[in-house]
């Protein structure tokens, strides 16, 4: 005779898949319903929840997973502690581990060197690339430039500089990325900020995180044109709606960037991740954010890449 299990035992398994049903009906959100297994594992940029993380980074996390986002991109390092969101990087590891989530890239404070001394940044990126090994991201991201460095001098240094750490990082197994936002499409005098990344980098050392928003809001080419100049390049994509009154971030399938038209132009750019991100604005929350947008992902674009 079989034994059976005792009505008190649960399993991991059915533990997620209550607690996923429990967490996600607080948002009263379909998302959860059958549907054929998508393309890529639809991603979350952690910044868009940045006030949850630091409320309650684990009840967010489990929040996210049963939402259906499966892959995350970090960001706020605590490099000289090797800890994200408070864990020791080895925890916070096994954290996403237990809920079946993935990060494949990081968001790290490498703008903080771009005027300090080639040492210095170097230092800086073994720490990352030791977070990042830790946690399994094959990436790691430049994020961000400060209101002072994006005079087109300082886009060259910038160049120099991703041309060096991208051989340093390329050498440990990884790879860098660039991040845009409006102000590398800024004009200066027939020259911008992004056309000297694209130019003045090495493509095998420096790939391109194109954030979509932004392309759309500020460049003067389409992503479409942006991914003809250099196909292949633009290997991850953070995904974003415009309100289509102010022009500010807004929830997926509540703004005016036609989704429809960029999804299928993934092979194209080489686009292996995507990161849904919404870097304010909600219309409630920014939990309830996440929500709405994942439910849009799975029911009106997972079937145009």
């Amino acid at each position: 005779m079989t034994k059976q299990a005792s009505p008190h035992a649960i399993t991991r398994r059915h533990f997620l898949q209550t607690g996923a049903l429990v967490s996600a009906s607080a948002f009263g959100l379909a998302a959860l319903a059958p549907r054929t297994k998508a393309k890529f594992k639809m991603g979350l940029q952690l910044f868009t929840v940045r006030d949850a993380m630091a409320r309650d980074a684990k009840g967010t996390l489990k929040t996210i997973a049963a939402l259906g986002y499966q892959d995350l991109e970090t960001y706020g390092f605590d490099s000289n502690n090797q800890k994200y969101y408070g864990f020791p990087a080895s925890d916070f590891k096994k954290l996403l581990e237990d809920l079946q989530l993935t990060t494949t890239s990081g968001h790290y404070d490498l703008f903080r060197f771009l005027n300090a001394p080639d040492d210095n940044l170097k230092r800086y990126v073994d720490e990352c690339i030791q977070g990042a090994h830790t946690l399994g991201q094959p990436y790691i991201t430049w994020p961000w430039l400060d209101p002072d460095s994006r005079s087109i001098d300082k886009f060259k240094l910038l160049a120099t500089k991703l041309n060096m750490i991208g051989e340093q990082i390329r050498k440990a197994g990884l790879t860098l990325a660039y991040h845009n936002h409006d102000f590398e499409f800024i004009d200066h005098g027939g020259q911008n900020g992004y056309t000297i990344v694209m130019n003045e980098t090495d493509p095998k050392l420096v790939k391109l995180q194109i954030d979509l928003y932004w392309a759309v809001h500020s460049s003067p080419l389409s992503p479409h044109e942006l991914f003809l100049k250099q196909p292949g390049r633009f290997v991850m994509w953070h995904v974003k709606d415009m309100d289509k009154k102010t022009r500010d971030y807004t929830e997926l399938g509540n703004g005016s960037i036609d989704y429809k038209v960029i999804l299928p132009d993934a092979p194209l750019a080489g686009m292996k991740y995507y990161y849904i991100e919404q870097g304010g604005n909600f219309a409630k929350d920014s939990m309830q954010s996440i929500s709405d947008s994942a439910a849009f992902m799975k029911q009106h674009l997972e079937k145009y890449w």
